[in-house]
Parts: structure tokens; C-alpha cells; sequence
């Protein structure tokens, strides 16, 4: 029975990493904090404490970790995208007006960020210098863009 006390980090460690394995594939954190109540186990052993209470000082730390580290790291890992857009997305329905006047071929605006692009409108019509426009779309470094008013949705009664 000595001989189980003294290398019993040996049996931890393999537990661990066991519990590691089955966490890489299932992704819940229910394993991790399994795994890092392992640990306790480990320290303990090499501490030099029996095998019941390390069984115990596990149990516990692994329950603490299920009970009150486990949800909050759930939340932040499964929380909504983050609704700032960025880079081309944020230019989808920006403001701006037209510098020189645009057209299917040529044309300059400037956004509401400051931001000075080429631009083209998406059917024949011209738009004057001077015209409030709302971007459509990116295409490398050309917005199109249109002078018409952002759609809204109707009310439902």
C-alpha cells in the first residue's frame, strides 16, 4: 500500500492528461476543470498526503472549479458576436457626400468617417457633387453608392 502513496503522482498526472484529451474533443470545460482538480491531487501527493484525502482535496477542487469557474468561462466563450463592425463591413450603408460627381465609370466621395474613396454608382444614374450617398457594397477600393434614402421597415400594426 506504500508503494500506491509514494507514486500516485504518477497516477494523477496520467489522469490528467487523460481528462485533457477527452476535453480537446468535447470543448465543454467540464473536463478541464476535472484535469486542474487533478492537480491538487498531484501536489498533495508529492506533499506526501494519503490517497483518501487526496481523493478528497480532487473532489473538491474539481467541484469548486464545475460550481464557479466553469459557467462564467461558458458565458464569455459562447457570448453574442461582437456587433462592432469593422474594416469593409463597417462601410456597408455609410454616409457621405460626393466630391466629384459619380457615375457607373468615375466618381470620388467622402464618407462620414473622413475617409476619401473612388466611387461608382450601380445602375446608369449620375449623381451631383455635392449629394448625400449611403454605400452599397466594397469591391476592392471602389464604393458603390447610392443617393437613396436608407430603406426602413414599415411599422406593423
Amino acid at each position: 500500500m506504500e508503494f500506491i502513496s509514494d507514486y500516485a503522482w504518477i497516477g494523477w498526472i496520467a489522469v490528467i492528461a487523460i481528462l485533457l484529451v477527452i476535453e480537446m474533443v468535447s470543448g465543454e470545460l467540464t473536463f478541464l476543470m476535472l484535469a486542474l482538480g487533478g492537480v491538487a491531487g498531484v501536489v498533495s501527493s508529492l506533499v506526501g498526503a494519503p490517497v483518501w484525502l487526496q481523493v478528497i482535496l480532487v473532489a473538491l477542487l474539481a467541484a469548486v472549479l464545475l460550481l464557479f469557474i466553469r459557467p462564467p468561462l461558458l458565458k464569455r466563450i459562447r457570448r453574442p458576436k461582437d456587433p462592432q463592425k469593422f474594416n469593409v463591413d463597417a462601410l456597408l450603408g455609410e454616409a457621405g457626400t460626393v466630391q466629384q460627381p459619380v457615375t457607373p465609370t468615375t466618381g470620388v466621395v467622402k464618407l462620414s468617417n473622413g475617409q476619401t474613396w473612388t466611387a461608382r454608382t450601380e445602375g446608369v444614374r449620375q449623381i451631383p457633387a455635392g449629394a448625400v450617398i449611403r454605400v452599397l457594397r466594397v469591391a476592392g477600393a471602389t464604393l458603390y453608392v447610392t443617393d437613396q434614402p436608407t430603406p426602413t421597415a414599415e411599422p406593423e400594426n
